[in-house]
């Protein structure tokens, strides 16, 4: 094929002039000038959209990060009487596990679970019928004996015997005798009694049963009063003596705290916790306490001290440290805004390090870091930061208690 041309003719002499090339160029040209275009209306939007966000950066760093709502309290002095706590666990006064002495089949049962007991009170009796027909034989044997050693005085008398008849029936006497207390024995050791008074355990035996020696029956603590375990570290100990005052609660009860003394403090320091053992009497009339139980137990010390403390929420814990947000005012220089737009003030938080002490109901000592008077915050530090903007909302706040007690819903 040919492209097609303009053929013109002169003197009988054809000449053809091809016209697509030209017609190409231009079409290409105007193709590159609309990409251009494109291209270059494409980069002013994408400029325009940068040049915004740059800008609205600018403002938002100009301004600050928008501010936190938070609550806050103010830190306030309170007189506190000294204590050492710990964590303590309920132990018997008395508390056994009672078991037989001697094999056999159980062929009584005295007692049931939870029952209340007396001293010498019979528990359980094993058979014994063997050991009791034997005790009937020697019995009958320590009688004739005693018969027979009388009618031998008798004659002695009258030389109608030897010294040595006579010598021979008070031995017999007392080989019966002896005997009948050896079967008694034995079946006094058939025989279990409670050591002390108290209150059983769930009984674990029933009649007909087989015993070993040893085998567990149940077990018996003592009512009235119980003692409480715990320990201190021994830079501790110069302060604790027996006799002092010792308070216990039973956490997560309905339980009022329970009033007793330091009975007992152990000689040795444990060389591996460096902790002493010390156990505390408390009264427990009720049975409100029961052996095993977790408690918390705070030995009071002589004298008050005035301590600053703030609520507990307040404190932010971390592993560089504990810290609180203390509140203040902007500076005339900081940047960003002072107020909302509805007027209200914008303040600042700035983070501070502290020391901690004790902790008693929704309170904790401060021993360094915060003074009295200082605003901190008490409800989303969490969210906070060093000079974090915060707006301060008390109107919903949980007032601390220095015993609280809270509702079961």
């Amino acid at each position: 094929m040919h492209s097609p041309s303009n053929t013109v003719t002169s003197n009988s002499v054809s000449v053809s002039v091809p016209v697509s090339k030209p017609r190409r160029a231009g079409r290409v040209l105007l193709v590159v000038l609309g990409l251009l275009a494109l291209v270059g209306a494409l980069g002013f939007v994408k400029f325009s959209q940068i040049s915004s966000l740059m800008a609205m950066g600018k403002a938002y760093e100009k301004s600050g990060p928008p501010p936190e709502s938070v609550s806050s309290a103010v830190s306030q002095t309170q007189d506190w009487q000294g204590q050492l706590t710990a964590v303590g666990s309920i132990a018997p006064v008395k508390g056994v596990a009672l078991s037989n002495d001697s094999p056999g089949i159980v062929s009584k049962i005295d007692f049931e679970s939870g029952d209340l007991v007396k001293q010498g009170q019979i528990l359980v009796e094993l058979d014994t019928s063997v050991e009791r027909a034997q005790l009937a034989s020697a019995v009958v044997r320590h009688d004739l004996a005693v018969v027979n050693v009388n009618r031998s005085h008798a004659l002695i008398k009258e030389s109608v015997i030897s010294q040595s008849q006579v010598d021979n029936d008070e031995a017999q006497v007392k080989s019966a005798s002896t005997d009948a207390q050896s079967l008694q024995a034995q079946i006094n050791r058939k025989i279990v009694r409670a050591p002390f008074s108290g209150r059983l355990g769930i009984r674990a035996v029933n009649v007909g049963q087989y015993l070993n020696p040893g085998t567990t029956l149940t077990v018996l603590q003592a009512v009235g009063a119980v003692f409480v375990d715990f320990s201190l570290p021994q830079q501790q100990l110069a302060m604790v003596s027996n006799g002092m005052p010792v308070r216990v609660t039973i956490e997560d009860s309905n339980l009022p705290p329970l009033d007793g003394t330091v009975a007992a403090i152990d000689p040795t320091i444990d060389s591996t916790t460096r902790m002493i053992k010390l156990r505390a009497a408390v009264p427990n009339p009720d049975e409100k306490l029961s052996p095993g139980m977790f408690a918390n137990v705070a030995i009071v010390l002589p004298g008050a001290g005035t301590v600053v403390t703030v609520p507990v929420t307040a404190v932010v814990h971390a592993s560089f440290g504990d810290s609180v947000f203390v509140i203040e005012d902007k500076k005339p220089d900081s940047p960003g805004a002072k107020t909302t737009p509805d007027g209200k003030i914008i303040k600042n938080a700035r983070q501070q390090f502290v020391r901690l002490g004790e902790s008693r109901g929704d309170f904790v000592a401060i021993a360094d870091g915060v003074t009295v008077g200082q605003e901190v915050v008490t409800a989303g530090a969490f969210k906070l930061r060093n000079n974090s903007p915060i707006l301060v909302d008390n109107t919903v706040k949980a007032e601390p208690q220095l015993n609280p007690k809270p509702e079961n819903h």
